[in-house]
């Protein structure tokens, strides 16, 4: 389900997300960033992870952090990468933690927004 394509229609703690998922990207030099914002609006922030025995999205391991960290719910996610649409794994990794109305928003290496949809 498409929340909203337009970027204005963002509030500043989602556009905070986006800039915290792009600068991961940016900072370590992996192909996506992500964060995301837990029910007490603490934020957890990555990048992808790529090793021989573990490998996990940027946002698989925000969701990751924020459960290690004893996150209960999620607000809202946000990935940063060249893809076109957030993947189905992504979805699903924001679903289990968040629920299926969940924001998940996708932007491009710009910043720009690209997709806003539901962990559903």
């Amino acid at each position: 389900m498409t929340l909203s394509s337009e970027h204005g229609d963002l509030g500043a703690e989602d556009l905070k997300i986006i800039t915290l998922a792009r600068s991961a990207r940016a900072r370590n030099g992996v192909p996506e960033g992500a964060a995301v914002r837990d029910e007490t609006g603490r934020t957890y922030v990555a990048g992808t992870v790529e090793l021989e025995s573990l490998k996990l999205s940027a946002l698989q391991t925000a969701v990751a952090m924020a459960v290690a960290s004893g996150a209960q719910s999620l607000e809202a996610a946000a990935v940063v990468s060249t893809s076109e649409a957030a993947s189905a794994a992504d979805r699903a990794a924001v679903r289990d933690l968040g629920g299926p109305e969940t924001p998940v928003l996708l932007a491009g290496p710009d910043g720009q927004l690209r997709e806003a949809v539901t962990a559903g």
